[in-house]
């Protein structure tokens, strides 16, 4: 199913094989599908790797995956959901060509700085939105093919369990943009111990999906043609739990991320979020949004990866 696309899924209501409905509705950047108990939300924009787009818009991957995400949550039938990406990828990012932009940011040397307030608004709208993964009522599996990058391995990290190719790959390359530690979770501190967090987030590195798995960042990394399988088989398996139980069990995981103080997290990280939108660049770093006004957005990632040692494209067609 990597291949998804709009057109390969019109109507509500296919017949399965075995009898079984399978109920879809497609939004314009993703696609929610029920069998039964279990649910998928495909992330589905594959022409442009399913680049979420940025907070403070709302059109978009990451705005039709919430939508796909509220079906589920709404649905008392739905035990579990997988989330997954169509294409060549699960996900590349989020689309920094709307970065900056967001706020204000002008296209220009003299154009003024945007508020902070506005910032602190629009990241904490963001964070929120995030803190909806990380509590989300029913249980979530993380399907990873191809690049899971930035955004996409916060996904996983954020899903109670996932999956992914062992050629895919991983990376909080979003770090290189500016904020290194921005993405120093609780959660991927939990994960993989504080150590390997840092060293992914103040690196910025990529890393496949064989050794996603060896660190803890993903339960578990299998062949690219039988993810799919995997995730299915996993769904299953918890689809045999009771409904209330299941819901039970998710309350009782939001009491201990309380505990262990990933709520409070939530709540302040749009702080921190606002900062890092305010750097400094010395002469001798890489400016993004200064290279993206010269040169482009295509020319200025590249550029980005080549100052940090290695283009993740070449990598990409290496192990995909």
């Amino acid at each position: 199913m990597f291949g998804l696309r709009n057109e390969d899924h019109r109507g509500y209501g296919q017949r399965l094989e075995g009898g079984m409905d399978m109920e879809e509705k497609t939004f314009d950047y993703a696609i929610y599908q029920k069998e039964g108990s279990i649910a998928r939300v495909i992330l589905n924009r594959p022409e442009k790797l399913n680049v979420t787009n940025m907070m403070g818009t709302t059109e978009g991957v990451w705005t039709d995956m919430h939508r796909g995400l509220d079906e589920a949550a709404e649905d008392d039938e739905v035990k579990v959901v997988i989330l997954k990406g169509a294409g060549r990828a699960f996900t590349a990012g989020e689309d920094l060509s709307q970065a900056g932009f967001v706020y204000g940011f002008g296209v220009t040397k003299e154009a003024r700085r945007p508020s902070q307030r506005v910032r602190l608004k629009i990241l904490r709208k963001f964070h929120e939105e995030w803190e909806k993964v990380m509590f989300f009522p029913k249980v979530l599996i993380g399907q990873g093919h191809g690049y899971c990058l930035g955004a996409g391995s916060m996904l996983l990290n954020e899903c109670d369990l996932a999956i992914v190719a062992e050629d895919a790959v991983l990376g909080y390359v979003q770090e290189r943009v500016g904020g290194p530690g921005l993405s120093l979770t609780i959660p991927l501190i939990l994960s993989v111990g504080l150590k390997k967090a840092k060293e992914l987030i103040y690196t910025g590195k990529t890393i496949t999906g064989k050794e996603a798995a060896e660190i803890g960042l993903v339960n578990h990394a299998v062949p690219a043609d039988k993810v799919e399988e995997e995730v299915e088989a996993l769904a299953q398996d918890i689809a045999c739990m009771s409904r209330d139980g299941l819901y039970i069990g998710k309350a009782q995981t939001e009491i201990i991320y309380n505990l262990l103080g990933i709520g409070s997290a939530f709540a302040t990280n749009h702080i921190a979020h606002s900062l890092f939108t305010n750097l400094r660049w010395e002469p001798d770093e890489y400016n993004l949004f200064k290279e993206r006004r010269n040169k482009g957005m295509k020319e200025s990632l590249h550029g980005m990866h080549r100052h940090f040692g290695g283009d993740i494209s070449e990598r990409g067609k290496k192990e995909g």
